[in-house]
């Protein structure tokens, strides 16, 4: 939630000329809704089951860089499905006042809906004290808090790929 995975990860795919593909927007353009409108409808179990589909859809016609839904980290069956697709997973690291500061304003946040900047602080800490054992079994954990520039951000994640030994032609897949 705010970490910036859709902006970087975009950005970062246009660096290496992969695809880019975020969960959250396959969710909203398969129901015909908005992630607040769904979590408002169907609730947020059944909203993270709708994005276990997509997290699969993703990683068996896509390849490039995928961005999950801030939530995916926290069921062992999208962990399973990025681990037998042999996916290398990121985690964005960045404290509760950054990513405040990144979604305070925007009013998309099911989970923040209603809430005033204090509240919305606690929130955002107490879902990082119970998410970030969970991002924390990614690959590579990128720190984000140094700065707030998406292209920044995206020049130091690609930088890790390359050390990771990632190349553009391991992220493009053909079916």
């Amino acid at each position: 939630m705010g970490a910036g995975k859709t902006k970087v990860g975009k950005i970062a795919a246009q660096y290496i000329g992969c695809d880019f593909v975020d969960t959250d927007h396959i969710v909203e353009r398969s129901a015909g809704k908005s992630i607040s409108e769904l979590f408002a409808e169907v609730g947020e179990e059944r909203f993270r089951e709708l994005e276990t589909e997509a997290i699969e859809w993703a990683l068996n016609t896509r390849g490039g860089i995928i961005a999950l839904g801030g939530g995916a980290a926290t069921r062992e069956e999208n962990w399973q499905l990025l681990r037998r697709s042999g996916a290398m997973t990121i985690y964005l690291q960045a404290s509760p006042r950054t990513l405040l500061a990144r979604v305070a304003d925007k009013g998309t946040r099911p989970l923040l809906a209603g809430l005033d900047r204090p509240q919305m602080l606690e929130k955002i800490t107490s879902l990082l004290e119970q998410r970030e054992p969970w991002y924390l079994r990614a690959d590579i954990t990128l720190a984000t808090d140094n700065s707030l520039d998406k292209y920044g951000m995206a020049d130091a994640l690609v930088a890790r790929l390359k050390e990771a030994g990632i190349s553009a032609a391991e992220l493009h897949r053909t079916s």
